[in-house]
């Protein structure tokens, strides 16, 4: 697999990204600390790059994209997606988002629905109850091992600071009460094919936020996974949930 690399400059960031395959443009958005790397544990990056043009950044802050001006929210993140593609000279996209990514992408299809004809949102929500800040609040503040520093430098290469401010980042998107607001009038404007993916036991997002985007989402559908915890797509699941995305991004 021949892969592209270049970076985008916008907003106070330098972003990576890679680029496989020559087909429909397919975007893949990472979750929270992690790399656009991620993703070859999940699909087949050989195979998906025969059938999609596939287009995988670094999120600001995150992997190997800079992020100088210290900003983040999802809005923002959403706003560095559409620079990446128009820097890419692409229209219009599919895309599959995972927790940071999937909440990114609802801000993309709000924002701007005819760039995205169809997406898949795993472990997204519309907001974030008093409970879930709390967790956030409670993430930020754990005292990490060496061996989790040791993990995450493989994986984010600009240094300690880079890591600190991404462990930092539950706590100050704890504070925001803006960035994730998404009404049910706000959804409705999605004209993206959507499928919503969330585990039923999610200690972040209640599943019934994943109800209420899909009652909001015209074109929608929903699959609960039962016993699944945030993010449940990369275990038990990975088989069926690769084999449900391709053949929805193929419809």
């Amino acid at each position: 697999m021949e892969t592209r690399k270049r970076t985008v400059n916008v907003e106070g960031a330098s972003l990576f990204v890679e680029e496989c395959g020559n087909g429909k443009p397919l975007l893949l958005l990472h979750g929270m600390t992690g790399t656009g790397a991620d993703w070859r544990r999940l699909f087949d990056m050989d195979l998906l790059a025969r059938q999609f043009r596939v287009i995988v950044p670094d999120a600001r802050g995150h992997g190997r994209s800079t992020n100088t001006s210290g900003e983040f929210s999802f809005g923002r993140c959403a706003n560095d997606v559409r620079a990446i593609l128009d820097a890419l000279g692409i229209e219009e996209v599919q895309a599959v988002g995972i927790s940071l990514g999937a909440k990114t992408l609802l801000h993309v299809a709000t924002q701007a629905p005819n760039r995205v004809k169809a997406m898949i949102l795993v472990s997204a929500t519309p907001r974030f109850p008093e409970a879930t800040r709390a967790l956030f609040r409670a993430a930020a503040s754990v005292e990490r091992s060496p061996e989790e520093w040791a993990k995450m430098r493989t994986l984010h290469v600009h240094g300690d600071e880079q890591i600190a401010s991404l462990w930092r980042l539950p706590a100050r998107l704890a504070e925001d009460t803006i960035d994730m607001s998404f009404t049910p009038e706000r959804l409705s404007a999605i004209t993206a094919r959507t499928q919503i993916v969330s585990g039923d036991r999610d200690p972040f997002y209640p599943v019934e936020l994943a109800v209420e985007m899909f009652r909001a989402i015209p074109d929608s559908s929903l699959w609960i996974v039962p016993e699944a915890l945030h993010i449940p797509v990369f275990l038990a699941e990975r088989e069926t949930f690769v084999r449900t995305a391709i053949s929805f991004l193929g419809a």
